[in-house]
């Protein structure tokens, strides 16, 4: 599993000119599923997304990050991103073989939500399959990779 992590000042997904997700201050997570992933990485993955001190404390000015998403409470954008896993090595067209199936990766997606909603923040989504705009307003700019594999 795969996800892009962002600090956002705001992030808003649209289709088709609507917009389906929108969130203040918070992260804005890229998700990718592989073929192998299964629910252990899933509850990892969310856990690291919620602990993760990406943010300042509001006490140490432009400094150290002492603050989860969870400590002060801020918001989660969560869009699946299937071309995380593509594979650019060969040829001039990605691979995406190391990608999950659509089925497989909606159901461990959904799951990925779901325990990000446990929290209590606010979760919003894109549209699981969807052409979609994401407009980030990235903070500092940080981005981060996060990475688990199953095994």
């Amino acid at each position: 599993m795969r996800v892009i992590i962002q600090r956002v000042k705001s992030s808003q997904v649209e289709i088709n000119g609507e917009i389906v997700g929108k969130i203040g201050c918070g992260l804005n997570l890229l998700v990718g599923i592989a073929d192998t992933d299964t629910e252990a990485e899933l509850d990892w993955m969310a856990r690291k997304c919620l602990e993760l001190r990406l943010f300042p404390d509001s006490a140490s000015e432009g400094g150290r990050w002492d603050k989860s998403v969870e400590d002060i409470g801020g918001e989660l954008l969560v869009v699946s991103q299937f071309t995380l896993y593509a594979d650019c090595r060969k040829g001039r067209r990605p691979s995406f073989d190391r990608s999950a199936a659509p089925e497989a990766a909606e159901k461990l997606y959904d799951k990925f939500v779901e325990k990000l909603r446990q929290s209590g923040l606010k979760v919003e989504t894109g549209c699981f399959g969807a052409q979609m705009q994401v407009l980030i307003d990235n903070d500092g700019p940080v981005t981060l990779v996060l990475e688990r594999e199953s095994g």
